[in-house]
């Protein structure tokens, strides 16, 4: 996926450095990613989120906070209500530039700032926390026993994360005057609570405040083992699965992908290597996002399905529908379909009723379950329906496929 990289004005002057994480195609959507307390763009949490969404059709723009990474100005002169301020600008700029975002997420403190800008940014309809705080002044729990000094001598030099950062008297004393329960309570934005219960920076109880205070629609999702930070990559994954998903309810209204939720056009498959291994590739049917790969033992990494899995999924999934339609106009007792099926290569000799006669065939096997209260005659016909669903018979028609290069 392409990422630009630019500069936008920040609310005290200063230039910010951005990096706009852009899909393959069209987005569906814009987001806005806020990153956690000291951290930068680049942390390994927002950018791995903002890839991984940007690869399922949502642009994503992350930067630095004031005295940041590469952004200008001085850290020490940054508060928690600059923060909030710079968020605003920068859906100012996404706005003027591509599309105002539909989405914000925030990680860590950068949870509570998205909370309390999001009211500033009117087209945003979904909202994301990551370990968010449930009140910013969570933040000077990491350096309690320096607050004191920072009081009496109006700033000193605190280690987070390993490295030394300024923290002065007025960035404590604007942290204090927030009351982010109340921008929580008039949200008005669908909001998805991301949590880690074993957090031991920013603990399971704030996650419960945010979420008991927010008004529906609201949902929470454990992220299980995590850290706080989201080190391990399958954490990532699953919280950028998770957002991509939950956050297609509400963004990407007009969206070629929506039109094609619609039915307004027809649906398309395209298949794009990732590059990521030998042969895993990305699948998007409308607005679906799927992932194919091989086997390890052929090759591959087992990412996901591989091509004939693809094709049995096809011939099972149509199999199960055309019985449902039958027995439901026939009002027949069937409870459930089970479909299982499998691939392989028989001796064309082997076969007494086709037509070839010399070199290796495919064969599916297929074998149909069906749940009810159904007689013998009722499974019988079931069973001859099952073989006139349309993937079945593209499967034993003629089929012709038409190859030409891409313009």
């Amino acid at each position: 996926m392409p990422t630009e990289r630019f500069q936008f004005k920040g609310e005290g002057g200063h230039l910010l450095a951005a990096a706009l994480d852009l899909p393959d195609r069209e987005p569906i959507a814009y987001a806005l990613f806020a990153h956690c307390f000291t951290c930068g763009k680049d942390v390994l949490a927002a950018r791995r989120i903002a890839v991984a969404l940007a690869d399922k059709g949502i642009a994503v723009l992350r930067f630095d906070f004031t005295g940041l990474g590469s952004s200008e100005g001085d850290f020490a002169n940054a508060t928690f209500t600059s923060n909030v301020a710079d968020l605003v600008r920068a859906a100012d700029h996404l706005r003027a530039t591509q599309k105002a975002p539909a989405l914000l997420i925030g990680h860590s403190l950068g949870g509570a700032a998205i909370l309390a800008a999001a009211e500033k940014i009117p087209e945003a309809a979904a909202v994301v926390t990551i370990a968010a705080p449930s009140d910013p002044n969570h933040v000077t729990g990491l350096f309690e026993d320096r607050i004191a000094e920072i009081r009496q001598n109006g700033r000193a030099d605190v280690s987070l994360a390993g490295r030394p950062f300024p923290i002065t008297r007025q960035f404590l004393d604007d942290i204090a005057e927030h009351e982010l329960v109340r921008h929580v309570t008039q949200l008005h934005k669908a909001l998805l609570v991301m949590h880690a219960p074993a957090d031991d920076t920013v603990g399971i109880d704030n996650a419960t405040r945010i979420f008991v205070a927010a008004k529906h629609p609201k949902s929470f999702v454990s992220l299980a083992d995590a850290d706080h930070l989201l080190s391990n990559k399958r954490d990532t994954t699953y919280a950028a699965e998770v957002i991509a998903s939950w956050a297609s309810r509400y963004i990407g209204s007009g969206t070629p992908a929506q039109a094609a939720v619609s039915g307004e056009a027809p649906r398309q498959v395209v298949v794009r290597e990732t590059r990521n291994g030998k042969f895993q590739q990305t699948v998007t049917v409308g607005p679906h996002r799927l992932t194919a790969d091989e086997p390890v033992a052929a090759g591959g990494g087992d990412s996901g399905p591989g091509p004939y899995d693809f094709l049995l999924t096809a011939l099972g999934a149509c199999t199960s529908m055309t019985m449902r339609l039958y027995a439901e106009r026939k009002a027949l007792p069937l409870d459930r379909v089970t479909v299982t099926l499998k691939h392989s290569k028989i001796h064309a000799e082997d076969c007494e009723e086709c037509e070839t006669r010399e070199g290796m065939l495919d064969q599916i096997d297929r074998v149909i379950g069906m749940e009810g209260a159904l007689d013998a005659d009722q499974r019988k016909r079931l069973l001859e329906i099952a073989d006139k669903c349309p993937v079945h018979r593209t499967l034993t028609s003629e089929v012709r496929i038409l190859t030409k290069p891409a313009d």
